[in-house]
């Protein structure tokens, strides 16, 4: 099975403060991996490392074959970042507005979008539950309805890979396991491969095909 992500002896520190270990990571097409770990840990960094905004000391990452400064313009890749909804706050955009910017690969930056980018758009919004919303802003919505938002941009270009960054933050409680829910439903009926960073209540991921912890800079399996 095709590998997607692929992490080889990586080494990461801030200064002199060793954070990734000779770290290996495979993540195979069609999996669905939580990575978990105390804060401070290095969870967010090694998202850094998958997104090219951080750079390793040494070692080797590549995502879908290629290396990864390459690969994260790649439209097949679909990402929530972290404190997406933090950010939403005072963003003055509707719902349907954040939805378009997902699709600035098919559009492209400086084009209009055309009466079929709208129809997407409300047919993703559609699939989230969230279609009723589409005209509202974003930061007037609850954090649970963001966050099925961001889902939903993260989706509208169809990725084959979706990269997670603590996804539960900001989101109630009784909200995190319909969010666990949503993404069991996107591995399996869409065939995307999932790689989730958190630190959320873990039962709630029965979906998982692996659950990793990251500590003192290695990773292990639970």
């Amino acid at each position: 099975m095709m590998e997607e992500i692929r992490m080889e002896h990586v080494t990461f520190s801030y200064q002199d403060t060793p954070v990734l270990t000779d770290l290996n990571l495979s993540v195979k097409a069609g999996e669905y991996v939580v990575l978990t770990g105390e804060n401070g840990s290095g969870k967010s960094t090694l998202m850094k490392l998958l997104t090219g905004e951080q750079k390793p000391d040494s070692g080797m990452i590549k995502v879908f074959d290629h290396l990864v400064t390459e690969a994260f313009h790649d439209k097949r890749i679909g990402y929530v970042p972290q404190n997406s909804i933090s950010r939403n706050q005072g963003f003055p955009a509707t719902v349907e507005e954040v939805m378009m910017t997902g699709l600035y690969g098919v559009i492209g930056h400086f084009r209009f979008p055309r009466k079929q980018h709208r129809e997407w758009v409300r047919q993703k919004l559609r699939e989230f539950d969230m279609e009723e919303f589409a005209k509202q802003r974003i930061g007037a919505l609850s954090g649970g309805q963001q966050q099925r938002v961001m889902l939903a941009r993260a989706m509208a270009g169809c990725p084959q890979l979706l990269l997670l960054d603590e996804p539960t933050a900001g989101v109630d409680a009784n909200r995190v396991e319909m969010l666990y829910e949503l993404l069991q439903k996107i591995n399996e009926a869409s065939h995307v491969t999932i790689l989730m960073i958190t630190h959320g209540d873990l039962e709630s991921c029965s979906g998982a095909s692996r659950i990793l912890r990251l500590r003192e800079g290695r990773l292990e399996t639970l």
